[in-house]
């Protein structure tokens, strides 16, 4: 099982309109953040050192609506926080998905056994499950044991009931390449439709500092274990550039407007890893902020990040605009 066909046929019709528009800066992916509250306190979270009267506040659903509206991303991604948390995450869901968005709710999955009753299987609704690790390593990230176990337990009944389930997995300094190609193996184990991986952001009130791979070390990493792929049947959620991009391969610079933050504070400048400061509104975003002064070698804070919501829209274009290098570096298999 794969990414739906409409999926696919949607999104590629949707980037090369805006090729044809002209459109140097567009959205892909709209990182829609309805709260910011969390059952989890992951050491490498950096959304969690809000103070209390912060975490309390949600979007509401019309103002869920009205921000996807705006901005017209054709895939609508729910991070948080937990969104299984907001009472209305699936009337969200629902609205979004009734405006042809698709949707992927990114949960640790501790309440989907709770909430299920509240969704039904879409090719519009993916259910992303973070998953940093076999049982140990997940369950020393999130600092609570027995995660693990519920949220594969979760992501099986998900798959036994018919909906489209991804994993979300950030790997950290300590990673390897046997440790990383275990867990590929375990998770295709259960069905998924697809990896998505990257390399940990260096979150700035992350509560661990000392533990990321930095730009070597995951080169060093995925390049040890992405050629592996093929044989191993892994499926990523990524495109072939993207994650030749992580091996090393590619060399792309960011493009932070590929994937908009929006949340209870307004449209986030920069990007969802960085805050710069909010604005009202998606036009004052894409106008208002100066582009040029982030990236690598641009900003101190992008040196080493390599993470999907920054890179995947630039590997995205590149294989609109080359396809016949998208299909070499696709038949070759990335990292090789």
């Amino acid at each position: 099982m794969g990414v739906p066909f409409i999926q696919k046929a949607r999104i590629g019709a949707y980037i090369c309109k805006q090729l044809v528009k002209g459109n140097r800066r567009f959205p892909l992916v709209l990182m829609l953040e309805p709260l910011f509250q969390c059952n989890l306190r992951c050491k490498g979270c950096g959304k969690i050192s809000h103070p209390p009267e912060v975490m309390k506040r949600r979007l509401t659903v019309e103002e869920c609506v009205a921000k996807a509206e705006e901005c017209g991303a054709p895939i609508v991604s729910l991070p948080g926080g937990e969104p299984l948390m907001h009472p209305e995450i699936h009337v969200i869901a629902r609205e979004l998905i009734a405006r042809k968005r698709f949707v992927y709710l990114c949960t640790n999955a501790l309440l989907v056994e709770k909430r299920l009753q509240d969704f039904e299987p879409s090719p519009y609704l993916t259910f992303n499950v973070h998953l940093d690790g076999l049982r140990d390593k997940h369950d020393a990230l999130v600092n609570r044991k027995g995660v693990f176990d519920q949220a594969v337990q979760s992501i099986r009944r998900l798959v036994s009931e018919g909906y489209r389930v991804t994993t979300n997995t950030t790997f950290f300094g300590d990673e390897t390449p046997e440790s990383a190609a275990a867990l590929f193996d375990f998770l295709m184990s259960l069905g998924v439709e697809g990896m998505t991986i990257a390399p940990a952001f260096n979150y700035e009130s992350a509560e661990e500092q000392d533990n990321f791979l930095g730009r070597e070390g995951s080169y060093k990493l995925f390049q040890a274990v992405l050629p592996q792929a093929k044989a191993r049947g892994w499926r990523f959620n990524h495109s072939s550039l993207y994650l030749d991009f992580l091996a090393g391969g590619q060399t792309y610079a960011c493009s932070p407007w590929g994937t908009p933050a929006a949340n209870i504070f307004g449209w986030q400048r920069p990007c969802y890893l960085l805050n710069d400061g909010y604005v009202d509104t998606f036009d004052a975003l894409i106008k208002e902020t100066d582009w040029d002064s982030y990236g690598t070698g641009r900003d101190a804070r992008c040196a080493d990040c390599m993470v999907h919501c920054g890179f995947e829209t630039s590997a995205v274009v590149d294989a609109a605009t080359h396809p016949f290098k998208a299909f070499r570096v696709f038949m070759r298999g990335a990292g090789n």
